[in-house]
């Protein structure tokens, strides 16, 4: 299953996420849904000005499979 969204957080609003305070994430995909999953997949993605874009995440039977900027 692949899920669609966009995501900015500044490098402030991500440090709870980093530092392991906050273990999920909840983001809203362009169809509408709601989804859920760990933050710590998060990590790959971070720039020095935070996380901004559009993005994909892959999963099958419900398991996290990738997490990919979208262009």
């Amino acid at each position: 299953m692949r899920y669609y969204f966009s995501l900015n957080l500044t490098v402030e609003e991500f440090m709870p996420y980093y530092e392991g305070r906050v273990h999920s994430i909840v983001v809203n995909t362009t169809e509408g849904k709601t989804v859920r999953f760990p933050a710590n997949h998060l990590r790959q993605i971070i720039t020095g000005s935070g996380i901004h874009g559009f993005y994909c995440l892959e999963t099958k039977k419900n398991k996290f499979i990738s997490l990919t900027k979208v262009n």
